[in-house]
């Protein structure tokens, strides 16, 4: 008999629920912060105003890097690093945003620990062998669920490609979920952040690395994301959506950081890395026809998935079930004016073959995909989408 084991990741603590982003004083004394480097987008730059002022209230100093961009590349954390070091030391990195200032104040909670360089750890010359920065996350989007996750995602132009780094050191030390911070979202923000949060619990509750446990957190982030995507979405204000999307996304992290994502993020990994199109977004537009390909074999799964979507499954065969899982996915999509193809993004016939050369470099991500999909499927899936 053979076993497989697995593992629960989680950050060391959760603060979570309206109102919380109060504590991250107190989370700052926890770890015994005097000068705080706060990690975030001229985006939110209002949202981290009063993080920056009850800091400083309490006698600590605080220097602000506002320069993510929404998709950064290589060069662009090389130049927050610097600019880090500038104002430095720090003993403690606050990352405020989506999840691109996210996986950056996670990266560079290592680089400033342990000088590493950044190219060298891309090309996995060097490992991360230790834990960087104290630090805590402020995620205020619902998407990424980067807070929960141990991987910081990286452009590298030149590949056309983003690259995952990896690595359990890479896990938060804490986490700020207050729904509160993603109330000012706009409806199209909520719809693509939204989605891929769904992805990822789609994605791992699929994924040939699911278990126990990202079984029990992928059902239930469907279970809040499918009951209240359409209400953040239409009411921005709604803080009980809110919370349940911000509370979607995380335990999509988690099973994340516990499972894997599959060949929905390896297909989109090249649409943004060329085309630069918005994450959440590109997983969005693939999602229904990767799980249409992934459902063959894995119908019981699907019907799960469907029912904790809240569809009307009862009674169905998996099958049936699994075909309306599907088809509620497109029809999501539409509600919140998701485009369900790949026109209109600058994608030609011609370009399939660059896209299929560059997804299929995402081995780590395509050996999950519970179902084997060779060139020829992708190239099928991207022309069906065009």
């Amino acid at each position: 008999m053979s076993f497989t084991p697995y593992l629960l990741l989680n950050p060391g603590r959760v603060h979570a629920g309206a109102g919380s982003l109060s504590q991250l004083t107190e989370l700052a004394a926890y770890f015994n912060a005097r000068r705080v480097l706060i990690v975030t987008t001229k985006s939110v730059a209002k949202l981290t105003a009063p993080a920056r002022q009850s800091l400083e209230a309490a006698g600590l100093a605080v220097t602000v890097i506002d320069s993510t961009p929404p998709e950064p590349e290589v060069a662009d954390v090389q130049a927050i690093e610097a600019a880090a070091r500038a104002a430095g030391p720090h003993d403690l990195v606050v990352g405020i945003g989506g999840g691109s200032a996210i996986d950056v104040a996670k990266i560079l909670a290592v680089l400033l620990a342990h000088k590493l360089d950044l190219r060298d750890v891309l090309t996995k010359k060097v490992e991360i062998t230790a834990r960087g920065l104290p630090n805590i996350m402020v995620p205020t989007t619902s998407g990424t669920g980067a807070e929960a996750t141990p991987n910081s995602i990286i452009l590298v132009p030149e590949d056309e490609l983003k690259i995952g780094i990896v690595s359990p050191r890479l896990l938060p030390d804490a986490v700020i979920l207050d729904p509160l911070l993603t109330l000012s979202l706009p409806p199209d923000v909520t719809a693509s952040t939204g989605m891929d949060a769904l992805t990822h619990a789609i994605e791992c509750y699929c994924s040939k690395k699911g278990n126990a446990f990202s079984d029990l957190y992928a059902l239930e982030a469907i279970r809040l994301i499918g009951r209240s995507i359409r209400r953040a979405f239409n009411n921005g204000q709604d803080v009980a959506a809110r919370e349940d999307m911000l509370m979607g996304a995380y335990w999509g992290g988690v099973c994340i950081a516990t499972s894997s994502t599959t060949a929905v993020h390896a297909l989109a990994y090249p649409l943004g890395g060329k085309y630069r199109m918005a994450h959440g977004l590109s997983n969005a537009i693939l999602l229904p026809s990767v799980m249409a390909f992934n459902q063959v074999g894995n119908e019981k799964r699907f019907a799960a998935m469907a029912a904790a979507m809240g569809l009307a499954v009862q009674g169905l065969s998996d099958a049936a079930a699994a075909d309306a899982f599907v088809q509620a996915l497109r029809q999501l999509n539409t509600d919140l004016n998701i485009p369900n193809s790949l026109q209109g993004f600058g994608i030609a016939a011609a370009d399939i073959d660059g896209l299929v050369e560059g997804a299929s470099k995402v081995t780590r991500l395509l050996d999950n995909n519970p179902r084997p999909m060779s060139r020829d499927d992708m190239r099928q899936l991207y022309a069906a989408l065009l």
